[in-house]
């Protein structure tokens, strides 16, 4: 293996034990659900479940009685991976707000947690319950590793894409991933195998799918067996693969590059074409 290949290895290992040393700090904080601020649907032309999102004026939840209403942003959905919980986005969230997502809530599951398509209904009523309370037609939704396809599963299987313009998935095991088989006693990590059910059953048609897919995915992250299998390739679906280099599974949640490009692929989802597909977009490097 060549020097500076190593030398980048060494790097993300590295990054990924200090990541993983700060998430076991935070990790406490966020194992209780959030609380969310009271809140109330907007009134006016633009609220209502099937109000049009490019003139709602809602404002969300994790707004301050002195926030700036921010016309036609919609709230963003974060949902975490396996055995983790919300304190992985804590600074992915501040990004957001930072740059005019006013309305960012994130969604724990239970780690008791046992079957893939319970968490997907979860997400749903989530999604409703938000929806019901904002004023918004539709959300967009972050997910990390199983996160991201508890919520594909959501958009694809469950009639999601009315309500998701976007998916932004990050370190997503699209294809399964075989890394530590000893954990198959677990029936979620058996899910996220190759050739399992549900991946089957994500891998079928999904005709007319409206929701925008963007999939970002690491050269260098150990959790997906083998790497590409966090692209997404699915000839029904809207699709932006985003290569990352230099990081690790950990650090796709909170190192700044991919926090801006989480933040861009959200502002650049407009309508979409059925059946488009976008390909691949080249490296974005942070070694």
């Amino acid at each position: 293996m060549e020097l500076s290949k190593v030398t980048t290895l060494m790097k993300a290992t590295a990054l990924e034990l200090a990541i993983l040393t700060g998430h076991l700090v935070l990790y406490p904080s966020g194992i209780v659900a959030e609380r969310l601020s009271p809140s109330s649907p907007t009134t006016g032309p633009a609220a209502g479940p099937d109000a049009d999102p490019s003139t709602d004026p809602a404002t969300g939840p994790s707004a301050g009685p002195d926030a700036t209403i921010t016309p036609g942003v919609r709230p963003v959905v974060l949902l975490h991976g396996f055995v983790d919980n919300r304190s992985v986005f804590v600074l992915l969230r501040r990004v957001l707000n930072r740059h005019g997502r006013d309305c960012v809530e994130s969604l724990n599951y239970s780690p008791l947690t046992c079957d893939l398509r319970s968490a997907a209904e979860l997400l749903g009523r989530r999604v409703e319950e938000i929806r019901a309370r904002t004023g918004h037609a539709e959300v967009d939704i972050v997910g990390h590793s199983l996160g991201g396809l508890i919520a594909r599963y959501y958009v694809q299987r469950l009639g999601g894409d009315t309500r998701v313009r976007t998916l932004v998935m990050l370190g997503t095991p699209h294809s399964g991933t075989r890394v530590a088989p000893l954990a198959d006693a677990h029936p979620l990590v058996r899910q996220m195998r190759p050739g399992s059910a549900v991946l089957r059953e994500l891998a079928g048609p999904a005709p007319g799918c409206r929701t925008r897919f963007v999939s970002f995915w690491s050269d260098l992250d150990q959790v997906m067996v083998p790497v590409e299998t966090a692209r997404l390739d699915h000839p029904d679906l809207l699709v932006h693969n985003i290569r990352v280099s230099g990081i690790g599974h950990l650090a796709l949640p909170v190192h700044p590059t991919v926090a801006a490009g989480v933040l861009g692929a959200l502002d650049a989802g407009g309508p979409v074409t059925r059946g488009a597909h976008e390909g691949e977009t080249g490296a974005a490097s942070v070694a």
